[in-house]
């Protein structure tokens, strides 16, 4: 995600970092090199000249304090302009209808039918919302059986009509359902074109009108690039809608639509998703992007997503074992689900401040903990609950179950046996005090 984006910025700040002071020249060298990166990321021309303009003005316009040098002052200009032209602050859904509708448009193969049902699984699981999923795309062939397997893997319902092809009708039909049902939350899954027309657009039109929606998202592919920007506002003319939701920012290495579509449609993005899982979906803050964007990580939402994976209850009975010495390969399982949950690997680690530039060429499987997994599935119960009884016999065994080597279970064994000592020696007193400091030295020296 903006990794072309992010190392040439990189290349253009690194020119002013060395510098004493902030003078004319290596203000306009470092912008000319702004703007370049900007563009080649897909900015439009117009957008990149009026936010490269805006930073040179402040960077000549302030002194440099004593403690801040022109490379950090420089970094802090670009990440909060850029920030400002995502937005600024954060926009979240408005909910307040009894039930709130929320109506997905946007055009075929945008990702519209996946994202319906990452929001019906985020409103149901982080705003405990009861949700219905309503399949009005009656043109594409499988679309409403793809909802309905989304539906069932998230445990929501989803309303459908086969015999009827008339959209308005079925969502309209839709919503007194959940009416009489209780519904919180209907999100209405409309029918994408592959191009902009009359047709599609006067169905939409027509939807909007019929079911007044609390909420109207318009779906993106960001890899459309510039495309992406010109089709949301082509919409927004139509439906006036709400928010922008940008799909497969994963798979774009640029990210231009994601700093220009709001200057051009005025319009806040409020999600951005990621692959394929329905917990891929991550509510869109403009300052935690520009923090990613200038390779500074994204610890708060790192934070968060490991705060929905926590169980107060199984961290107790962890603590217990631990304390007890009984810290086992089912425990170190159920750890392993917890992280896969956060999301792929790379994109986590990216969080990590620091960590994407160290790991921008390294190829990082989305499902690196399989052969882990393969190793332990292989053990016995007693094997995973007591790993000293492995003998070699046993790793004999375990190898040829999971297509692993010996190598490979001599390996696991040892980091399990250091990975356990440790989180023994972090139950202590002097471990306690251990991490505190090293807390307070992470967060700058300030009490939590």
């Amino acid at each position: 995600m903006f990794q072309n984006l992010q190392d040439k910025l990189d290349k253009a700040l690194h020119n002013i970092s060395g510098r004493g002071k902030i003078t004319e020249i290596n203000v306009a060298e470092t912008v000319k090199e702004i703007r370049r990166a900007l563009v080649d990321a897909d900015v439009s021309y117009k957008v990149a000249k009026d936010l490269t303009k805006k930073i040179q003005e402040k960077a000549l316009g302030q002194n440099v304090l004593t403690s801040v040098t022109p490379g950090q002052l420089m970094v802090k200009i670009v990440h909060d302009e850029l920030a400002d032209l995502m937005g600024g602050d954060n926009v979240g859904v408005n909910l307040s209808g009894n039930p709130s509708i929320v109506l997905i448009a946007g055009l075929q193969g945008s990702g519209k039918t996946t994202f319906s049902g990452k929001l019906a699984n985020y409103l149901k699981t982080k705003k405990q919302k009861k949700v219905l999923l309503v399949a009005c795309d009656v043109y594409r062939p499988a679309a409403i059986d793809q909802l309905k397997v989304l539906g069932d893997q998230i445990g929501v319902e989803v309303y459908t009509e086969f015999e009827n092809k008339n959209p308005v009708e079925i969502s309209s039909h839709a919503i007194e359902y959940a009416k009489q049902n209780k519904f919180n939350v209907v999100i209405i899954d409309t029918a994408g074109r592959l191009a902009i027309d009359e047709n599609m657009m006067n169905e939409i039109r027509n939807i909007h009108q019929k079911v007044i929606p609390n909420e109207t998202l318009f779906v993106v592919d960001s890899m459309t690039g510039q495309d992406a920007v010109n089709t949301a506002k082509a919409f927004n003319d139509v439906l006036n809608y709400d928010g922008v939701v940008l799909t497969k920012l994963d798979g774009d290495t640029r990210g231009g639509a994601a700093l220009t579509i709001r200057t051009v449609v005025e319009k806040p993005i409020k999600f951005i998703s990621t692959g394929e899982k329905m917990e891929a979906l991550d509510v869109f803050y403009p300052s935690r992007m520009a923090d990613r964007i200038l390779g500074m990580g994204d610890v708060v939402s790192l934070v968060e997503r490991a705060q929905e994976q926590f169980d107060e209850e199984e961290a107790r009975k962890l603590q217990k074992k631990i304390a007890k010495n009984q810290f086992g390969f089912d425990d170190f399982l159920n750890q392993i689900k917890q992280i896969k949950r956060m999301g792929n690997m790379k994109d986590l680690l990216g969080m990590i401040p620091g960590a994407g530039k160290a790991l921008k060429d390294i190829n990082i499987d989305d499902d690196a903990f399989k052969h882990i997994e393969a190793l332990i599935y292989s053990m016995t119960p007693e094997e995973r609950r007591n790993p000293a009884i492995i003998t070699t016999s046993r790793k004999n065994r375990i190898a040829k179950g999971s297509g692993r080597t010996i190598q490979d279970i001599n390996q696991l064994l040892k980091q399990f046996e250091q990975m356990s000592k440790m989180m023994k020696m972090m139950q202590t007193p002097q471990g306690r005090m251990m991490m505190q400091a090293m807390a307070k030295q992470m967060s700058g020296g300030k009490p939590f």
